[in-house]
C-alpha cells in the first residue's frame, strides 16, 4: 500500500501588481495557516519518503516550511511539471517514482490537485482549499500502478476546520502573537 498527500499551496498574495503568478509569495495568512497545519502535522508524525513540489514561489514556501515543521530530511523536488499543469501530468509523475517510496507528498494548485483527487477516489471531494491536505491511502504496491478508484480518504485538512477550535497540542506550539479569531 502506498500513502499519497495532495497539498494546495497556502494563501498567496496578489497585492504586487507586478509579480508574475510564478513569483506570488504568501500573505501574512498564508503563513499563519502554515504554522497551523505545520503543528497539526508534526503532532500526527507525519513524515513523507519524498516531497515533489511545484516551483512556484507559494509552492516552494509551503514545501519548505512542512518539510522543516515536520522534520523531513530529505530534498524538496520542484518539478517545473507540477505547476500550472493538468491531473494527468501529476499521475505520469507518480507513476515514474521509485516504489521505495511509500509516501509521497505533492504541493501543488488547482484545479489539477482536486481533479486528481477525484480520479484516486470514488468519494467527490469538492474544490482543495489553500493549505487543504489530502490524505490518501492507495490500493496499489507499486507508483506504475496507480488507476482511477485505487485509492481511500484518510483525511482532508484545511485551516479554516481550525478556526474556531483549535486543539490545545497546537495552540501551544504557535507563538501567542499568532493565535487568533480572525
Amino acid at each position: 500500500m502506498k500513502t499519497l498527500y495532495l497539498i494546495r499551496h497556502a494563501k498567496s498574495d496578489w497585492s504586487d501588481g507586478k509579480l508574475s503568478d510564478f513569483e506570488r509569495g504568501l500573505k501574512k495568512r498564508g503563513f499563519k495557516d502554515l504554522k497551523t497545519i505545520g503543528s497539526y502535522m508534526s503532532l500526527q508524525n507525519i513524515k513523507p519518503d519524498l516531497i515533489l513540489s511545484s516551483p512556484a514561489l507559494r509552492a516552494q514556501i509551503t514545501a519548505d516550511y512542512l518539510a522543516d515543521k515536520i522534520g523531513y530530511s530529505g530534498k524538496v523536488h520542484y518539478m517545473n511539471e507540477l505547476y500550472n499543469t493538468r491531473p494527468e501530468t501529476l499521475l505520469n509523475t507518480l507513476t515514474l517514482q521509485e516504489d521505495n517510496y511509500n509516501k509521497i507528498f505533492i504541493v501543488g494548485h488547482n484545479p489539477a490537485l482536486t481533479e486528481l483527487a477525484n480520479f484516486l477516489v470514488k468519494d467527490n471531494i469538492g474544490k482543495f482549499p489553500t493549505l487543504g491536505v489530502l490524505k490518501l491511502h492507495l490500493n496499489i504496491q507499486s507508483w506504475n500502478n496507480i488507476s482511477e478508484q485505487c485509492g481511500n480518504v484518510d483525511f482532508f485538512i484545511y485551516p479554516k476546520q481550525f478556526r474556531y477550535y483549535m486543539p490545545k497540542q497546537i495552540r501551544t506550539t504557535l507563538p501567542r502573537d499568532n493565535i487568533s479569531k480572525d
